[in-house]
């Protein structure tokens, strides 16, 4: 696929100034001697897999993300829950995931090509990407060299993780903890074009919001009334909504003109509203005239939130199967 040569120049400049010692150890082509075919190999699975299931390039995403915020980039997220320890993907917000039969898909074929390798962290890092790609988004070159965490709390991840319910104050808490600012958490939230969600990571929104509403004021009542259909109650576990109406399955920039116009599934969506910075940038990319400038930037932002707290050299583990430590 063709790269845009004018995505290349920026993103590289951002590799190279990471301000963490370790992201600083990450390159493009990392793995050119011991496993050169690494991303053709990613991509030629990942084409299957979204082939066949369009509907996991967003869980895919999530994935990512959600390992990123725990402990930085180190594959923990994928780790079994062991008798003495409930790892990261048992905690609450972790339940809905999906996709760790995909990791190890591709993860295996890795392993036959080039034994002992390439971690998982780096595998979820490219997947995600590939996600974005195949989902029609943007292409960005991703650096590697990242190595395996061996630790996964579940405690850690319901603490660090960026709530559905959060305000601005609170997500920009979280995402500065990662060396993230208020331009990245703006358009990592582009990342919810991709992807349904299950009732109660929003039905709060829709039932005893609070004594003085029966449903949040900064959703859209046509739409509450819309989602109500669909989520009969806060407990409904069964029933999915689609984050981003009509092109759940499509990177684009949809997201945004739902949010400004208070369809936001989430209130952390609806936050985005709040803040001056935030809100000027939902509703510029609303307009759809500025696609270009959501792709770049997605791009940038993904490639710094793909260096969070990242293991190199003798730290960590490379992985034999992406679900239980060496």
């Amino acid at each position: 696929m063709a790269i845009k040569s004018c995505l290349l120049l920026p993103l590289a400049l951002l590799l190279l100034a990471s301000s963490s010692p370790a992201a600083g150890q990450l390159e493009v082509g990392y793995y050119s001697k011991t496993c050169p075919n690494v991303e053709a190999v990613v991509r030629e699975e990942m084409e299957k897999i979204i082939s066949a299931a369009p509907s996991l390039a967003g869980p895919l995403l999530r994935l990512h993300f959600h390992d990123c915020f725990v402990r930085g980039c180190d594959a923990s997220v994928l780790l079994n829950s062991t008798e003495g320890n409930s790892a990261e993907r048992d905690a609450k917000p972790n339940r809905s995931l999906r996709g760790f039969g995909s990791v190890d898909r591709v993860k295996a074929k890795l392993e036959a090509a080039c034994p002992n390798t390439v971690s998982c962290t780096d595998v979820l890092t490219i997947m995600a990407r590939d996600a974005v790609v195949l989902a029609k988004g943007p292409f960005w070159p991703v650096a590697l060299g990242r190595r395996d965490g061996r630790v996964s709390s579940a405690t850690e991840a319901a603490d660090h993780l960026p709530p559905a319910f959060g305000d601005i104050p609170l997500l920009t808490k979280i995402f500065a903890a990662n060396g993230l600012d208020l331009k990245d958490l703006v358009v990592l939230s582009g990342a919810h074009t991709l992807g349904t969600a299950h009732c109660p990571s929003y039905a709060g929104r829709l039932y005893n919001f609070s004594s003085a509403y029966s449903a949040d004021p900064s959703l859209d009542s046509e739409y509450a009334d819309k989602l109500r259909t669909r989520c009969k109650s806060v407990d409904d576990k069964a029933m999915l909504s689609e984050m981003d109406p009509g092109s759940y399955k499509t990177f684009d920039t949809s997201y945004y003109r739902h949010v400004a116009k208070r369809r936001g599934l989430f209130q952390s969506d609806a936050a985005l509203l709040t803040d001056a910075t935030t809100r000027e940038y939902v509703q510029r990319i609303a307009t759809g005239k500025f696609d270009d400038v959501f792709f770049k930037d997605f791009s940038e932002s993904m490639v710094k939130m793909g260096s969070v707290g990242v293991l190199t050299g003798a730290q960590g583990e490379i992985r034999k199967k992406c679900y239980i430590v060496n």
